[in-house]
């Protein structure tokens, strides 16, 4: 299973039912982030495609009838009204139509109706609905899908759509599991059963063989691990968002100081660069190695270049110079990369804030820890947003204790002049079932605390900073081990439940996934499984704690008797 290569497939059938001559794209927004994941310009070029516009914005009157419209966009109803009034005066001679999901048949006749001229040679549906970020990881990048902790409509239709489309990619028709405990998961797996069983031969798919289980589409909700995208991750790509950001595959470096004018935005894409797809789960101490290697192997490179003495040597250069130009590229590309990562781990001391991370989020120390967390949140060189990060997750392990000390760091990051108001909004965020999970862990016994102090020194002091798993790695070992998951992952519908564990699993998160949770799915991959991973969005902490603020908009404070206390942390937005 490979999402990448699944929307490619869509977009190569869709171009090549144009046929050969002329072509030029017509999409929306969201479709056109779809295509430039899936294909870089100059592909799209060998193609035949030649002009690339958008149908939601201005566009020119000029006619080019000898060119083939070849239309991807998203079933809306604005879409179809621009596509209506773009056939009432057709601007190319003839147009193919492609929707990225099931279109009702209501709006085809009134497509057809709006067709006078006849230009419409084509209209199929290609379900190519998601944003492809891995070949194992998918978004419908929706920034924050919660508003006081339920669904937003708009959010809920766009994740009901995408994950038709999904299942339809991968022509699965699923059992679908959903966490128990949120109303969330289970409100979008009762929209995807409905969808399913109302469009019957769509999913009129053949059965598994030999009595196998059926694919699983299983629902979680990130509010049961909000831990995870508050961490410091130490593997490239992750790193790469988390302190520079990726956005659709794209980092933008004008900010980095000392940036060539050609990489002031750069793309990170798996089937773009053969570096970044072999070392995207790379640690960090790995990628300076691997780096290395490819300046040497490129300074030979230029080394033989230079050495041009006869016609075979000309011919051989003007045949190796595309993929020389290319690897000048590569090199150039990821040497920046890793000297602003390098730069930035120096500047905020992440190996320090790291190292107390995840110590809280995996060991139980209270007084230890608090004074640890103090000194950091106190110290003027540690940047505000890693101070509220190490208040957040000290917060949430120790709402309960006797001695929480989470309003005195809430004063200390006011004093700061730090969002102190958004550490009790992570206490209404957080679900109930993480809260408990957290507390039983704040029990952990010296003895218990003792033998994972001795395996941590026996596996050696890197693992300071990556000792955390997150509960989908524990969810997924449940699923494919078959051990009954009735009552924390009900099955939805009249189904009944299978106990071999299922072929293929779809892993989505609502509230948005994270790049540590790619690699847990990659693992389990390596390992012969197959299972895809997908969110709402694609997180790093900044853009987590922005959907913290979002989902408990109008949510009224009630928990942690720790912070009744604390009256001075302003109440207003982010």
């Amino acid at each position: 299973m490979n999402v990448t290569r699944a929307i490619q497939l869509y977009l190569e059938k869709m171009i090549a039912s144009a046929g050969p001559g002329m072509k030029m794209l017509l999409m929306d927004r969201e479709t056109t982030s779809i295509v430039s994941m899936a294909f870089a310009q100059s592909e799209m070029l060998q193609k035949e495609v030649y002009l690339f516009e958008r149908i939601d914005s201005g566009r020119s009157n000029e006619r080019l009838k000898y060119l083939k419209c070849i239309v991807f966009i998203r079933p809306t109803r604005d879409n179809v009204l621009r596509l209506q009034t773009e056939l009432k005066s057709p601007k190319y001679g003839s147009y193919f139509i492609n929707f990225s999901n099931i279109i009702p048949r209501t709006e085809i006749k009134l497509l057809a109706e709006s067709d006078e001229s006849e230009s419409v040679r084509e209209v199929m549906e290609i379900y190519a609905d998601y944003l492809p970020v891995n070949s194992n990881l998918f978004s419908f990048n929706i920034p924050t899908c919660l508003r006081g902790l339920a669904w937003e409509p708009d959010a809920l239709d766009r994740s009901t759509q995408g994950l038709i489309s999904v299942l339809l990619s991968f022509k699965m028709r699923p059992a679908i599991r959903f966490k128990a405990s949120s109303a969330a998961a289970q409100m979008l797996a009762k929209k995807v059963h409905e969808i399913i069983n109302k469009e019957t031969a769509l999913f009129s798919f053949r059965p598994p063989e030999d009595g196998a289980a059926p694919p699983l589409l299983l629902i979680l909700d990130r509010r049961d691990d909000p831990v995870t995208p508050l961490l410091n991750q130490w593997t490239y790509q992750a790193m790469v968002h988390e302190l520079l950001t990726i956005t659709k595959q794209r980092v933008d470096l004008s900010g980095v100081q000392g940036v060539p004018k050609d990489l002031k935005e750069v793309v990170l894409s798996s089937e773009q660069d053969e570096f970044f797809a072999a070392n995207l789960y790379s640690n960090f101490g790995e990628i300076a190695t691997t780096i290395k290697g490819l300046m040497d192997e490129f300074q030979k490179k230029v080394h033989d270049q230079k050495k041009i003495e006869s016609i075979s040597d000309m011919k051989n250069f003007v045949e190796t110079y595309p993929q020389f130009k290319k690897m000048s590229g590569a090199v150039n590309k990821h040497l920046v990369l890793i000297s602003e990562l390098s730069l930035q781990v120096s500047k905020q001391q992440l190996f320090e804030v790291s190292e107390l991370e995840q110590e809280i989020a995996c060991r139980a120390d209270h007084s230890t820890q608090l004074q640890r967390v103090k000194k950091l949140v106190s110290d003027e060189k540690i940047s505000l947003h890693n101070a509220l990060r190490l208040a957040l997750l000290y917060s949430m392990r120790y709402e309960r204790h006797a001695n929480c000390g989470t309003s005195g760091l809430l004063r200390i990051l006011q004093d700061r002049g730090g969002r102190a108001h958004i550490v009790p909004k992570i206490l209404e965020y957080i679900s109930m079932n993480a809260r408990q999970e957290l507390f039983n862990l704040v029990k952990i016994t010296d003895a218990v605390k003792l033998t994972r102090n001795l395996i941590k020194g026996l596996k050696g002091v890197e693992n300071v900073y990556t000792q955390h798993n997150c509960v989908l790695k524990e969810t997924l070992e449940e699923v494919v081990k078959g051990r009954p998951l009735d009552s924390a992952y009900p099955i939805m519908g009249n189904e009944l439940p299978y106990r071999r564990p299922p072929q293929e699993v779809i892993v989505f998160m609502i509230g948005g996934t994270t790049y540590e949770e790619a690699l847990t799915v990659h693992r389990f991959n390596q390992e012969g499984f197959k299972v895809l991973l997908g969110g709402t969005t694609i997180h790093n902490s900044e853009s987590f704690i922005e959907e913290i603020v979002a989902a408990t908009a109008g949510v009224p404070f009630k928990h942690s008797r720790s912070l009744q206390q604390f009256h001075g942390a302003p109440t207003g937005s982010a």
